[in-house]
C-alpha cells in the first residue's frame, strides 16, 4: 500500500496538464524508467505528440486491460505538492488519475514478480495495462488509437466510480456551437440595427425547450450553455455572436435528428464542432465475476465522459471503476481516499486470479 501511495506522490508532482506538454513527457518518461527497473516490457506509442505506455503480453493479447491516464486540468503551482492527512491524499491528479496509473503499476510489477518466481514471464501475464496522455482533452491520439492496437476481453477504466459503485454505462457528448447574425449600427440608434445577441438568446430559448425532460436520476439529455461571445465595442449593435453549448445524451436520443430538429426552429446556424460516442459496457462474465468478489458493489451510470467511450468501436466490454475521490475531480481540494485504494487493490489482485481461471474454463 505504501508503494502505491508513494508512487501516486511521484506522479503527482509532474505539472501534467497540457499547457505544459514537455510536463506530461516527463511523467511518462518517469514511468518508463519505473518499468525498466524491473525489466517490464512495453510499448511507447506517440500519436500527434501525445505519449501513451501499455504493458502486455508480446502477443498484445489479454483477457483484462487496465486503463488510466496522466494527464490532468489545469492547476495552480501548489496543487502539485502532495499533501496526506487523515486518510486522504491532497492534490491534482490524487483521484483523477494517478492514484490508478499507480496501482496499475504496483500491481504489474508484483504479478511479474509472481510470475517470474515460477519460472514464467511477461507473456504469461493475465492482464494489461494502459496509461495514456490526453484523457481530459478528448482521448483522440490516447486510448481512441491505442485499443486499435490491442486485443481484450474486458477493459476496466479505472477513472470514476467508486468501490461500491461500478459504472456500466456513460453518456455521450456533443459540442454545438450557435452562430446568429444580426445587423451593425451605432448604439445610439439601435433601431437602424439588428442585435445580434438578442437573436442568439431568442434561438437559445428555443434551443432549451428541447431540454425540458427531468427525471430524479437526470437519465435523459442536458444542454449547458457554457460560452457566449459578441460585441466589439461598448457603443455598437453587435452583428454577430457565438455561443458553446456542452450538450450530454443517452442511448434513447437520435442526435443527428435531434440536431435538425432544433435548426429548424431557429434562425441562427448550428454546427456540431464534436460528437463523441456515449458508452455502454455490456454484459460480461467478467463483470459478473467483479460482482462475486467484490459484493457490497452495485452497477450504476455517469453522467460525465472518460475513455471508455473508445472501448466499443473496439469490440471491447467494460466497467468504469475506481478509488473514491468524494466527488472532488477537477477541485483545489481534489483527493483520494487512500483506504479506498487499497479496497480496489485487493478486489483487482483476485479479481484477475480468478479471470485466469474463468478464461481456462
Amino acid at each position: 500500500m505504501e508503494k502505491i501511495v508513494q508512487l501516486t506522490k511521484d506522479l503527482m508532482r509532474f505539472r501534467s496538464m497540457h499547457s505544459e506538454p514537455a510536463e506530461i513527457k516527463k511523467c511518462v518518461e518517469f514511468i518508463e524508467e519505473y518499468l525498466e527497473k524491473d525489466a517490464i516490457e512495453y510499448w511507447r506509442f506517440d500519436h500527434e505528440n501525445i505519449p501513451s505506455i501499455l504493458v502486455m503480453p508480446k502477443s498484445r493479447i489479454t483477457s483484462i486491460l487496465l486503463m488510466s491516464h496522466i494527464d490532468v486540468v489545469d492547476a495552480p503551482a501548489e496543487l502539485f505538492s502532495p499533501v496526506e492527512k487523515a486518510g486522504k491524499l491532497y492534490g491534482r491528479g490524487s483521484v483523477d488519475d494517478k492514484y490508478a496509473a499507480a496501482l496499475s503499476l504496483v500491481l504489474i510489477k508484483n504479478q511479474l514478480k509472481r510470475l517470474r518466481s515460477n519460472g514464467k514471464g511477461q507473456k504469461d501475464l493475465p492482464f494489461g495495462v494502459l496509461i495514456t496522455g490526453d484523457e481530459e482533452i478528448g482521448g483522440a491520439n490516447g486510448a481512441k488509437k491505442v485499443l486499435n492496437e490491442v486485443k481484450a476481453d474486458f477493459c476496466i477504466a479505472l477513472d470514476g466510480g467508486t468501490p461500491d459503485r461500478i459504472v456500466v454505462k456513460e453518456k455521450g457528448v456533443l459540442k454545438l456551437r450557435l452562430v446568429s447574425s444580426g445587423k451593425s449600427a451605432h448604439g445610439a440608434r439601435p433601431w437602424l440595427g439588428e442585435n445580434a445577441i438578442e437573436n442568439l438568446i431568442e434561438d437559445y430559448l428555443k434551443l432549451r425547450s428541447f431540454f425540458q425532460e427531468t427525471s430524479p436520476d437526470h437519465w435523459h439529455r442536458t444542454l449547458n450553455f457554457s460560452i457566449v461571445q459578441s460585441g466589439k465595442s461598448f457603443n455598437q449593435v453587435p452583428e454577430t455572436a457565438e455561443a458553446l453549448f456542452d450538450i450530454r445524451y443517452t442511448e434513447t436520443d437520435d442526435v443527428d435528428q435531434l440536431v435538425s430538429q432544433m435548426q429548424s426552429e431557429i434562425k441562427g446556424q448550428l454546427i456540431v464542432e464534436a460528437k463523441e460516442p456515449l458508452f455502454h459496457g455490456g454484459e460480461s462474465p467478467y463483470l459478473d465475476l467483479l460482482l462475486d468478489i467484490s459484493q457490497n458493489s452495485k452497477v450504476g451510470f455517469e453522467h460525465g465522459a472518460s475513455d471508455a467511450r473508445f472501448l466499443s468501436e473496439n469490440g471491447i466490454k467494460g466497467i468504469v471503476w475506481g478509488a473514491d475521490g468524494e466527488m472532488s475531480q477537477h477541485t483545489t481540494q481534489e483527493h483520494v481516499v487512500i483506504e479506498s485504494i487499497y479496497e480496489i487493490y485487493q478486489i483487482l489482485n483476485e479479481f484477475i486470479e480468478r479471470a485466469s481461471e474463468l478464461k481456462r474454463s
